[in-house]
C-alpha cells in the first residue's frame, strides 16, 4: 500500500474497530463484562472503570459477578450501574454484587438488532468520510502538480478498493452480531 494512503486506512481501521467496541457493550441475552466498560466509578475523587476497582468474573452464562477490592466501593458500584443506561437492578450481599441477566424478549431482541444496524451504518459514514478526505486530498495534490493525474487515478482506485474492503467488513460484523442477538 502506498505510504501515502496508509493514514487513511489506519483512519478506517479506527472507526471499524470503534464500531466493534460498541457493539461488545450491546448485551445479547448472555453475561458480557464488557458491558461494564464505559461505566466509571468515582475512586477518590478520579473517574475509574469498574475493572480497575473490582474482580469481574462471569460464572454462569446470564450473571456477572463484581467483587470490589475495597468493602466501601460496593456502594459506589451499585450507585454507577443504578444510575446507567444498562437495565439491571444490582443484587447487593454486603461482599459483592451480582447482576443477572434475564432472557431478552422479541421485541428486545429487534430493537437491539436496528441498534447495530444503526452502528453499522454510521461506521460506514465514517469510512466514507474518510474516502472523501483522501479523494480531496489526492485531487489537491494533482492540481498543484505535486503527483500525476496518472498517479492521482490509481491512487483513488486504491482508496475506493480500501473502502469497499473497510464497508463489506462492517456488513460482516453487523450481520454477525445481528445474527447473536436474534438467536434465542
Amino acid at each position: 500500500m502506498d505510504e501515502r494512503l496508509q493514514q487513511y486506512n489506519n483512519k478506517m481501521q479506527k472507526s471499524f474497530d470503534n464500531m466493534l467496541e460498541e457493539f461488545g457493550s450491546i448485551r445479547a441475552g448472555r453475561a458480557n463484562p464488557h458491558v461494564l466498560d464505559k461505566l466509571r466509578v468515582d475512586y477518590y475523587g478520579t473517574p475509574t472503570g469498574i475493572q480497575q476497582v473490582a474482580n469481574v468474573s462471569v460464572p454462569e452464562p446470564r450473571m456477572i459477578v463484581i467483587q470490589p477490592w475495597e468493602a466501601n466501593m460496593l456502594r459506589v458500584i451499585e450507585k454507577a450501574i443504578l444510575t446507567s443506561d444498562l437495565g439491571i437492578n444490582p443484587t447487593n450481599d454486603g461482599k459483592l454484587i451480582r447482576l443477572v441477566f434475564p432472557e431478552l424478549t422479541e421485541e428486545r431482541r429487534k430493537e437491539l438488532a436496528k441498534d447495530v444496524k444503526k452502528k453499522g451504518e454510521a461506521a460506514k459514514v465514517a469510512v466514507r468520510n474518510i474516502r472523501r478526505d483522501a479523494n480531496d486530498t489526492l485531487k489537491k495534490q494533482g492540481k498543484s502538480n505535486d503527483i500525476s493525474e496518472d498517479e492521482t487515478k490509481q491512487l483513488e482506485n486504491e482508496v475506493q478498493k480500501m473502502t469497499d474492503k473497510f464497508i463489506a467488513n462492517i456488513d460482516k460484523a453487523v450481520e454477525e452480531k445481528s445474527k447473536e442477538i436474534l438467536t434465542v
